[in-house]
């Protein structure tokens, strides 16, 4: 049996070149194992913040049929934060309820700097991308913030049935 895959993708151009540790990639892997009860195959990756690199990255982990794609990084207001643009680049359909509702979450956090985060959500093929923050504590807050949809939304695009804390689906009639 294949187990689904989560694919987690860092980007940073100095994680990537090796001038510090991804702290963000292992965070979600570590909220998101606390969240789903599904077992799943976990798989990180660090990339340059590139738009090229990000689609490049996106594009990987879907053909690999990832039915969950995590994306840190990249989404400040900066000349070199370009995974919105990757995104708009490599999703076929979006979801902006996602990163509404991940701002809010920071910011109801304490965190007024939030407005100025680009966070996305959309699709590609059967995976769900969602684009989330840098620092490994707003990726909790903002996970928290989410979650609940993520395994729904990821059974509505064809992908597995993945099941987790706080999970909603719709009662059936």
């Amino acid at each position: 049996m294949t187990l689904p895959k989560i694919g987690i993708l860092t980007i940073s151009d100095r994680a990537s070149r090796g001038e510090y540790e991804d702290v963000s990639g292992p965070a979600i892997e570590t909220v998101l194992r606390e969240f789903i009860t599904t077992e799943c195959d976990y798989e990180r990756r660090v990339i340059p913040d590139e738009i090229l690199d990000i689609v490049a990255g996106i594009r990987a982990f879907a053909d690999e049929g990832a039915a969950l794609i995590c994306t840190t990084g990249g989404t400040g207001p900066t000349q070199r934060d370009v995974t919105p643009e990757a995104m708009e680049e490599v999703c076929t359909k979006f979801y902006p309820g996602f990163g509404e509702e991940m701002r809010r979450a920071s910011l109801a956090d304490g965190v007024p700097t939030a407005i100025l985060s680009r966070q996305m959500a959309g699709s590609l093929q059967k995976s769900l991308v969602i684009n989330l923050p840098g620092k490994p504590g707003a990726v909790r807050v903002c996970l928290d913030a989410v979650f609940g949809a993520i395994p729904y939304c990821i059974e509505l695009l064809g992908g597995p049935y993945i099941d987790g804390k706080g999970a909603f689906r719709p009662k059936k009639k």
